[in-house]
């Protein structure tokens, strides 16, 4: 379990965009962060499955780490570079799609602590993410976090 602090937050992140091609397109599978602060929040809140990438660690295998801490769930396949994309906190996330099937409600998510209530001096524990699911590209388009929605315009890129 981590505790998080944002001043001790480093610069970079990796993740994995699963995707999946069904009779109706392609959807990918994005997590809800979980925690106070995004509990009421959906459009615009969900995100990649990711993390923060360690001193001298491969960002891929920092996203399959990531991955499979967040979700529980080891993904498969090759592995297909997306790119970087510097967020708006001023973060740069590495992501790779990887053609794969997962079930969300297998979903294991590790937990991180926060103080909760803020300034009560007490430490909660909650899931990094509390929900995982399958959306098509308009409708992921709408649930994505702003600054990752750029990873939908390059998987739909790299799939023509």
């Amino acid at each position: 379990m981590r505790t998080v602090r944002a001043t001790s937050l480093p610069k970079a992140s990796a993740g994995i965009l699963l995707f999946r091609r069904k009779d109706e397109g392609v959807e990918v599978l994005l997590g809800h962060p979980g925690g106070p602060f995004w509990k009421k929040k959906d459009l615009g809140a969900w995100t990649i499955p990711k993390g923060l990438i360690a001193f001298g660690e491969p960002p891929l295998e920092a996203a399959k780490r990531e991955f499979a801490e967040g979700t529980g769930y080891t993904p498969r396949g090759a592995f297909v570079s997306l790119g970087d994309a510097k967020q708006p906190g001023g973060r740069t996330v590495h992501v790779w799609a990887a053609e794969d099937d997962w079930n969300p409600d297998e979903l294991r998510s590790n937990p991180f602590e926060v103080e909760w209530p803020p300034r009560s001096g007490r430490q909660q524990s909650f899931p990094e993410l509390d929900r995982a699911g399958w959306f098509g590209m308009p409708q992921a388009g709408d649930k994505i976090l702003k600054g990752q929605a750029v990873f939908l315009d390059r998987l739909s890129e790299a799939l023509r």
